[in-house]
């Protein structure tokens, strides 16, 4: 687990707010806890540069000022551990599709990440090489879901959420949900997918944890690596580029 060690930021001495959360081989997801504390807002503050404090200041409410902040101080932190550099010598850009990387010195980082937040919970993932997208989700009825169901999913997949009812219906759509826009965060702005257009393995569907032979129909020389993130707390997902000659990850789980 990364820590305030000589490459942060001046800033006032508080417990880490993230902690590495799942590893499967070279990729490894963090958990960003945003429930409000003032202590990490003023600490994430300090890790934030010039543009990055403008943007904060730009939020006209408190939630999603401290889901940027929060993910933002965290995932400098955990890069700055890993690539070894200061915090002043990373910076951001991003592609032309707008998908962001990391430059530590002015040369780009050997390093994929992605981010995603909801609620009181972030999720940031990262492998060295290849795409990556993460999604999380907290639990909760939404308004719309009906037509959402009939928009997004597939016939398979509408016709598994028809027959599940209360909990369990709900529990199933945000696993749907999050492995779809995990897909489609991994593929990047490069590629439209529209997400009624694939479906989600019938294993995954079913309660499986890892898929290693998932192909989008636009892309089927790629295979992707798709996981079940979920907890009692959130529904989340990761999906990722493997190599042609990978036989997957082997996964492994931390408390």
């Amino acid at each position: 687990m990364p820590d305030h060690d000589r490459r942060s930021p001046a800033a006032p001495a508080t417990p880490c707010w993230w902690h590495l959360y799942r590893k499967s081989g070279s990729v490894q997801v963090f958990h960003v806890d945003l429930t409000p504390d003032t202590a990490r807002e003023a600490s994430a503050m300090a890790w934030l540069d010039a543009k990055e404090q403008v943007r904060w200041d730009h939020f006209r409410h408190a939630h999603p000022q401290r889901e940027f902040g929060l993910s933002r101080a965290a995932l400098r932190a955990i890069l700055c551990n890993q690539l070894g550099c200061d915090n002043e010598e990373l910076a951001f850009d991003t592609s032309e599709y707008g998908k962001p990387f990391a430059l530590a010195g002015g040369i780009q980082a050997p390093v994929s990440f992605n981010i995603s937040h909801s609620g009181s919970h972030g999720l940031i993932a990262l492998v060295p090489e290849g795409r990556i997208g993460v999604d999380v989700e907290e639990r909760v009825t939404r308004l719309g879901i009906e037509g959402t169901i009939e928009t997004m999913f597939t016939s398979n997949e509408r016709a598994e959420l028809a027959s599940a009812e209360g909990e369990q219906k709900i529990h199933l759509f945000f696993r749907l949900w999050t492995m779809k826009e995990a897909l489609v965060k991994a593929v990047g702005r490069g590629l439209y997918l529209d997400l009624s257009a694939f479906e989600i393995p019938v294993a995954v569907r079913g309660g499986v944890k890892r898929c290693s032979m998932f192909h989008f129909p636009q892309l089927p020389a790629v295979r992707w690596q798709l996981e079940n993130l979920g907890s009692r707390g959130f529904a989340a997902a990761i999906a990722y580029e493997l190599d042609p000659g990978s036989a997957g990850q082997p996964e492994e789980t931390l408390s």
